[in-house]
């Protein structure tokens, strides 16, 4: 089972908002997911992230795969860093 932290979109039609979540790689983008770690708000400026940083390294300690933006969003807010840094 390859799991990949990887975003989940959400919100109406022309207003997306998007969950950072844990799902296995042959899941479809919002179906089955193992957990939430986060949120991303792209419409605000500055655009809003929060991600529960204990619970995102953890599923990166135990293999999981950041797809290219869920690594960006990890990398601004650091949790990527500290990751590295172990």
């Amino acid at each position: 089972m390859a799991v990949r932290i990887r975003l989940r979109r959400t919100g109406k039609k022309k207003q997306p908002q998007y969950r950072l979540v844990v799902a296995e790689s042959s899941s479809p983008r919002d179906g089955r997911f193992l957990e939430v770690i986060g949120s991303y708000d792209p419409r605000v400026d500055p655009p809003a992230v929060t991600v529960k940083e204990e619970r995102a390294l953890h599923w990166l300690r135990n293999g999981a795969q950041p797809s290219e933006t869920a690594k960006s969003i990890l990398v601004r807010t650091g949790v990527w860093e500290k990751f590295t840094a172990q």
